[in-house]
């Protein structure tokens, strides 16, 4: 599959942003380098972005700055998190899952005292596509399994997280974020969501 892209003078168009402001979030790390892809044209070499991403960004950026310094906001964006421990108790009374999501995580056998960082965003990333009805009990089983037993190979790392099925039959990925994959012509890409964009959503729940 091919990702959406959108070529720079589409985006500053697009947002209102100027050349200086683009290249002043790149510099301070508000937008990854990998985002800014080189690729030919007829008019020689242009810069283009993952649309989807790039554009949620900027939104994000624009709606944020006024409240935060770039470099507040820079923490916010950034792929890793400081030690976190938090039990239950703490997740629930912070709403930063449910208890839908635990009793689920308890089902699955991997219910704990305290929850580490990793644990954590599982359980949010969990919370989140369940209460918004893109996967299913089944389905989140499966997401606690991969989650629980991959997402630490990612740490530090731009990744995404990709639900496929084929003849209804469900499974997960961990993928390095802008990998290229393919399948057969039974397969479907059900979702597709960066993982950077459920940590900056829990780094302002955790405050």
């Amino acid at each position: 599959m091919t990702e959406d892209l959108i070529s720079k003078k589409e985006l500053l168009d697009l947002t209102g942003i100027s050349y200086g402001q683009l290249y002043r979030w790149k510099r301070k790390n508000l937008i990854p380098e990998e985002w800014f892809i080189r690729k030919s044209s007829y008019t020689g070499q242009e810069t283009f972005f993952p649309k989807q991403q790039i554009l949620l960004r900027i939104d994000k950026i624009l709606n944020m700055k006024d409240g935060l310094s770039l470099d507040e906001l820079a923490d916010v964006f950034s792929p890793t998190l400081g030690e976190v421990e938090m039990s239950a108790e703490q997740l629930l009374e912070r709403n930063i899952v449910s208890q839908i999501s635990l009793d689920l995580l308890k089902e699955a056998g991997r219910e704990q005292q305290l929850y580490a960082l990793e644990q954590i965003m599982m359980l949010y990333v969990l919370d989140k596509l369940l209460m918004s009805g893109d996967i299913t009990r089944q389905e989140g089983a499966l997401l606690i399994d991969v989650m629980s037993e991959h997402y630490y190979r990612f740490t530090g790392k731009p990744s995404e997280l990709v639900l496929i099925r084929k003849m209804g039959v469900p499974s997960f990925m961990l993928v390095t974020a802008g990998t290229e994959f393919y399948f057969d012509n039974g397969v479907k890409v059900v979702l597709r969501q960066p993982m950077g964009t459920f940590m900056e959503e829990l780094k302002l729940k955790l405050g």
